[in-house]
């Protein structure tokens, strides 16, 4: 009887071990730090498709991950102009060049961007019963912001996807209707 015992001991253990190793748990991304707004110059910071400006003494969030990309990755679709003098603020960060709003760009949220390994890749984002394929060339800076660099705008949430007029427009999105929608992407 003792071993009958002893095998269905060592089973349970077996058991419970290999439960162990294939449960997975989920990435979590979590604040890195904070940071405090500057008051911008007087007329330094660009409001143009409603971009929120720093606010003296507030804290905001930073970011250095974003959530685990997947097939399917929920994301936040922001409007961002990449011309020279929008609200894009500088030359996009993989190429040193401005884009017209009629290019399907995005930049991604820091942990997202990488680094600059997501520099040209192509991501389907889907939103509003539509997908299209845009080119990733700048980074939403999820670690900085409230300075000159980053057009005194706060630092990106960590789970943004910030998108020309041309990607809105093929999501089928009106210009009055755009600001925050809700959408997954994925590396095509």
């Amino acid at each position: 009887m003792s071993r009958q015992i002893s095998i269905l001991l060592f089973t349970l253990i077996l058991a419970i071990f290999l439960d162990l190793g294939v449960e997975a748990k989920p990435q979590t991304c979590s604040p890195s730090g904070k940071l405090r707004g500057k008051k911008p110059p007087p007329n330094q910071c660009n409001q143009i498709n409603d971009s929120d400006c720093c606010e003296e003494g507030k804290l905001y969030t930073t970011y250095k991950c974003s959530p685990p990309i997947t097939k399917h990755t929920k994301a936040v679709l922001t409007i961002n102009s990449f011309e020279k003098g929008k609200d894009g603020g500088g030359a996009a960060e993989c190429d040193q060049k401005f884009h017209g709003d009629e290019e399907r760009v995005v930049a991604l949220s820091s942990g997202w961007f990488n680094n600059a390994k997501s520099c040209f890749q192509q991501v389907r984002i889907t939103g509003n019963g539509r997908s299209v394929v845009a080119k990733v060339v700048d980074e939403c800076d999820s670690t900085e912001g409230c300075d000159g660099d980053h057009d005194y705008q706060p630092p990106c949430p960590n789970n943004i996807v910030d998108a020309s007029p041309a990607v809105w427009d093929a999501l089928g999105v009106a210009s009055g209707d755009r600001g925050d929608l809700k959408v997954t992407w994925s590396f095509v």
